[in-house]
């Protein structure tokens, strides 16, 4: 029984990083341009976009490159934002090990 004891432990303690480290995410922020600074894309670590921003002179361009400029900023940004989600998240769970979870 001393095992399970020292599981739920590990359980408790993983579970309050996991809150901190969320909570950081969510503060934390990721800007990706693109289009030469044409799109601006702002995004939280918990992938809430923040901002959306067009440089004026583009707004001119045909409907089409604007829609896909914009759609590929938001795709690299959701990217780059899981990544670093998956990054500080993996690092809380990697040493945490209960034989048959696969953790």
């Amino acid at each position: 029984m001393a095992g399970v004891n020292k599981i739920f432990k590990q359980v408790q303690k993983m579970q309050k990083k996991m809150e901190l480290a969320q909570s950081g995410l969510a503060q934390k922020e990721i800007e990706v341009s693109s289009g030469g600074g044409a799109v601006t894309v702002r995004i939280s670590g918990q992938q809430e976009i923040k901002m959306i921003r067009f440089d004026a002179d583009f707004l001119k361009e045909d409907k089409a490159i604007v829609e896909e400029t914009l759609m590929m900023t938001i795709k690299e940004a959701v990217a780059k934002s899981k990544a670093l989600s998956e990054s500080e998240l993996g690092s809380i769970t990697s040493g945490f090990n209960i034989p048959g979870l696969g953790l």
